[in-house]
């Protein structure tokens, strides 16, 4: 695929403009993806307009970086706080690559932005990505490792991310490790079903902070699952890179897995936190939908690649929006969504 990604060169009559105010960070994620993976330039005004904090943070300067290393692209307004930027792509070239935000920002949002482009190349890929890993507002590396990626096996898609050491908000210093494999033959999959429920586990991370935290979470999870000691793990991190509190909800079903997130903040009880969690999956489980919600917004870019695929959902976010109007623009692809009697959302991405 190295010589069908040279084929797409960017020139001056090859570009779109994007109005960034239509989404967040994920938008500008997205179309670099996907300029790196078509070869169609782009301009982005008003870049993440609609946040606290508009233009560029850290860790979007980071993807932005990424996509160019990766894609010998040409950018201008790559910066802190632009809110503006340009970016021109070239052939995308696979090897061996280190990504750092330089802070807690995501280094999964950073691994999610470069993997389309590197798995339309002819040879693997290998990646050091460094910075957070388990953030608030952005996929944690064991919904990455266990949820995303297997999703996205099914249509062809393969990569593998090994944790070396976890990273959270404030302090950082996460390291993960992906290798990403070239794509062989892509299926269109319709993830309708998830299948029976198979098993729950529930999993603390905790850096810097009292065991006692992460016991009275896992307690809270066994009591409104009904999971037994072996589904629960406890991990504290040594050395602690600074305080942090990141817990997780496997749910396996027998087609589909679903990784359910929270953390640990000031001012809110161990029990609030598995609380909140708590209600997230039961309401995934109470419904008959596949992909929560988290998941549904990412597989579109895959399924486009792949020429069409679907799944139901519970719900059509914001982030599905933005995001399957982006991908129209760039790929000649429909993206689509009725309710169904069940009051579950059937979405259709065809090519």
């Amino acid at each position: 695929m190295e010589n069908e990604a040279q084929s797409f060169q960017c020139n001056s009559m090859n570009m779109i403009d994007i109005d960034g105010s239509a989404g967040g960070g994920q938008l500008l994620r997205s179309a670099l993806s996907l300029s790196l993976c078509t070869g169609i330039g782009f301009t982005m005004t008003r870049i993440r307009a609609g946040r606290s904090k508009p233009g560029l943070m850290r860790q979007h300067l980071t993807a932005v970086k990424a996509a160019a290393q990766i894609g010998n692209a040409f950018t201008h307004g790559a910066e802190l706080g632009a809110t503006a930027l340009r970016f021109e792509p070239g052939p995308v070239v696979p090897g061996e690559y280190r990504f750092a935000t330089g802070s807690a920002g995501s280094a999964m949002l950073v691994l999610q932005t470069v993997l389309p482009p590197l798995w339309r190349c002819d040879v693997p890929s290998r990646l050091r990505l460094e910075g957070g890993t388990h953030n608030p507002l952005a996929p944690c590396a064991d919904f990455i490792a266990d949820t995303f990626l297997p999703a996205v096996a099914k249509i062809g898609f393969h990569a593998r991310v090994v944790l070396e050491r976890p990273g959270f908000f404030p302090a950082g210093g996460g390291v993960a490790h992906a290798e990403v494999d070239p794509v062989d033959a892509l299926q269109q999959v319709d993830f309708a079903e998830r299948g029976a429920l198979q098993a729950i586990e529930a999993t603390a991370l905790l850096s810097g902070l009292a065991m006692h935290i992460g016991e009275r979470e896992l307690r809270t999870l066994a009591a409104r699952f009904g999971l037994r000691e072996s589904a629960l793990h406890l991990r504290q991190i040594k050395p602690p890179n600074g305080p942090g509190n990141a817990l997780l909800l496997q749910v396996r079903c027998a087609d589909h897995v679903e990784t359910f997130t929270a953390h640990g903040e000031r001012g809110r009880s161990a029990e609030q936190v598995a609380e909140a969690l708590a209600d997230d999956a039961q309401a995934w489980l109470e419904g008959d939908a596949c992909v929560a919600e988290h998941l549904s917004d990412q597989l579109l870019l895959p399924m486009a690649l792949a020429g069409g695929g679907g799944f139901t959902t519970h719900a059509i976010s914001d982030h599905l929006r933005s995001n399957a109007r982006l991908i129209e623009r760039f790929l000649p692809v429909r993206i689509v969504w009725a309710q169904q009697a069940s009051g579950r959302w059937h979405v259709t991405v065809r090519g």
